[in-house]
């Protein structure tokens, strides 16, 4: 019994070296912090705040202006969306209240390019279960848009 205080003695005061030491290391970010910090600031780059779409006038006949970071949430990037980047198409994400015509004003002002065609899709929300409870899988519209021949949207850093 006498040993065992010593070994708890001698964990508390390991324990406090090596919290002694983490404050150091905490000063100076590790390369993985560096590299999502690196990430973070590409996706942010992504999508300029400073773009805005207007859509059809209202009732009252005043237009609603919405940033193209509202309109365009991210771009998706999946083994399929990867592939039709190679025939001029491009995915996004958008919010589900966005049109086609307010999607090609937000791409063409964010990334400057001339857009052809865009299709929407809308992916409905799925049930899921973890043991006995059940749950929702949040359902979400994206859009694939066709740019014209030549012209690239830098995605994915090559």
């Amino acid at each position: 019994m006498l040993l065992d205080r010593f070994k708890k003695n001698a964990r508390r005061l390991t324990s406090t070296n090596k919290f002694a030491g983490r404050h150091k290391e905490k000063s100076q970010p590790s390369a993985k912090e560096q590299n999502i910090e690196k990430i973070r600031e590409k996706k942010n780059k992504e999508v300029a705040r400073t773009a805005v779409v207007e859509s059809k006038p209202t009732d009252n006949g005043k237009r609603k202006t919405k940033s193209a970071s509202f309109v365009l949430r991210s771009p998706q990037i999946t083994e399929k969306a990867v592939n039709l980047q190679n025939d001029n198409q491009y995915v996004f994400k958008v919010t589900p209240t966005a049109n086609k015509s307010e999607v090609k004003k937000a791409v063409e002002g964010v990334y400057n390019v001339d857009v052809l065609k865009v299709r929407m899709i809308n992916s409905p929300a799925k049930k899921k279960r973890l043991g006995r409870s059940l749950g929702w899988q949040a359902g979400y519209k994206k859009a694939i848009v066709s740019v014209r021949k030549g012209q690239v949207i830098e995605i994915l850093p090559r």
